[in-house]
């Protein structure tokens, strides 16, 4: 019998979905790493099928799914290439969703509603996945339905780049569209130098995607408003916060927000006259038909990258935003 030679030597494998591949192939050359090529498709009657073409066997793989329209053909994908690579002997599988699916679905706001986020963190788990990547979670309470590891990034250092350099602190203030955002924007406060508004907004229960805001909280007369949010829907909630602060004397509104969801009717709502321009990240895929002169595009593959990297290597994924976040 020959002897058995023991290496240690890791293998880093990435795949990707077909929701957001462009994604994928920039975080791959980041890491100076090629995409693993997986056949996936879809018959006739809707089931999806997927195969590696080359072995997986002791790899360290990382699967990247962008959820977005559709989203529960998405996320079958998804589980489909976890279930490959687990029957394909995967040492270690990780489950990248910049946009995690059904994040705002976190808890029982009514009697005999589900929690479908813990639902999406359960069939991760059945599938195979043994940790779980995402970036800006709707609700931090997201981390405790996965039993494994949950890698919280946060969008806010590249954002925060991109402002630093083209607002003026003087005349700022950062603008939390909500009551459930106050945290963030409050972070965000800090560290641009700026005071802090609040939009008091109420919601129908039993109308999805409609908004009323009441009252505004904080210094908004003759100043540049910066509203933070993790996502953009249909851009009614946003418009809507907007209009307000204008009326209360804002001169320029800008938005920042980590998910262009833009559900229609957002790409022609957020040309509204009341928004200056709107800087998201591309999570998602945003088709040029769904862009427009005001929009700025900013890349999260170089976050991704470094925080792959940090996994590959039992790095600290912590450390990326040295307690900031």
């Amino acid at each position: 019998m020959s002897e058995i030679k023991i290496t240690g030597q890791k293998r880093l494998v990435i795949v990707t979905g077909r929701a957001h591949p462009q994604l994928a192939i920039d975080v791959a050359d980041e890491l100076g790493a090629d995409l693993v090529h997986t056949d996936a498709r879809t018959f006739a009657n809707g089931e999806i099928y997927a195969r590696y073409d080359e072995s997986v066997r002791g790899c360290d793989a990382f699967v990247i799914q962008s959820h977005t329209n559709p989203i529960n053909e998405w996320l079958m994908e998804q589980l489909i290439m976890v279930d490959a690579l687990k029957r394909a002997s995967a040492k270690r599988i990780t489950v990248v969703s910049p946009f995690y699916p059904y994040a705002r679905q976190d808890k029982k706001g009514r009697g005999r509603e589900p929690i479908s986020a813990r639902l999406v963190a359960d069939l991760y788990k059945a599938a195979g996945a043994d940790r779980i990547m995402s970036v800006d979670l709707h609700a931090a309470q997201i981390q405790g339905f996965f039993d494994g590891p949950v890698d919280h990034l946060f969008a806010m250092p590249v954002l925060l780049e991109h402002f630093q350099s083209i607002l003026d602190p003087e005349t700022l203030t950062v603008v939390s569209p909500d009551m459930g955002r106050v945290r963030v924007a409050d972070i965000w406060s800090d560290k641009l130098g700026a005071p802090l508004a609040i939009i008091h907004k109420r919601r129908d229960p039993l109308v999805p995607n409609q908004v009323s805001v009441h009252e505004i909280i904080g210094p908004v007369d003759g100043r540049v408003c910066l509203i933070v949010d993790d996502l953009i829907d249909t851009g009614r909630t946003i418009v809507k916060a907007a209009e307000a602060l204008k009326a209360h004397g804002a001169t320029k509104v800008v938005v920042a927000a980590t998910h262009a969801v833009f559900s229609p009717p957002a790409h022609d709502l957020l040309q509204s006259d009341f928004i200056d321009s709107v800087v998201v990240t591309d999570t998602l895929p945003i088709p040029q038909d769904k862009r427009w002169d005001r929009l700025t595009v900013l890349p999260i593959a170089p976050l991704l990258a470094r925080a792959i990297h940090e996994v590959f290597d039992d790095g600290s994924v912590t450390s990326m935003f040295d307690g900031a976040a």
